[in-house]
């Protein structure tokens, strides 16, 4: 039986290809999620009026890769510090966040986050929002799989 877990970590092109290597992982989509534009496209998540952030859905099997696991690769995969942007991406589309299914995700994030802050890890506290997982839209067919399609292995991240 598969999970769903979703992240914000800025452009997710890149954190699409990161996600699809680890092993366990069965099914990534990039789109656009917790926003209050319905059936936003991706010119109108770049206006930064949509609420939206850039996310990646991640289904994977529980019993080869664990949610923890995840958040290990979410947190090594970008600056957790920023607030509303990646390297040079800005906008509140590129917040850092996860947006939870089940409260035991809930958990597990928040309990990540406090071992991280007080692990002194990184300089600037951690600014990733936990909030429950709103409606996920697919972004359009052409981000999907975005840089394998055009023979890069990664971008900026």
């Amino acid at each position: 039986m598969s999970e769903i877990a979703t992240f914000g970590a800025g452009c997710f092109w890149g954190v699409e290809v990161a996600f699809g290597r680890i092993p366990g992982v069965l099914e990534t989509a990039v789109g656009y999620s917790n926003g209050h534009t319905e059936n936003p496209t991706y010119k109108d998540v770049c206006t930064d009026e949509t609420g939206h952030a850039e996310v990646v859905q991640v289904t994977y099997d529980p019993a080869k890769v664990t949610f923890n696991n995840l958040l290990d690769a979410f947190f090594a995969l970008h600056d957790p510090t920023q607030v509303n942007r990646q390297g040079p991406d800005f906008g509140k589309q590129y917040r850092t966040a996860i947006f939870f299914h089940t409260p035991e995700q809930q958990a597990e994030a928040k309990a990540k986050i406090a071992a991280l802050n007080a692990s002194g890890k990184f300089k600037r506290p951690i600014a990733t929002e936990i909030t429950p997982a709103g409606k996920f839209y697919r972004a359009e067919e052409y981000h999907q799989k975005y840089l394998e399609k055009r023979g890069a292995a990664s971008c900026h991240i």
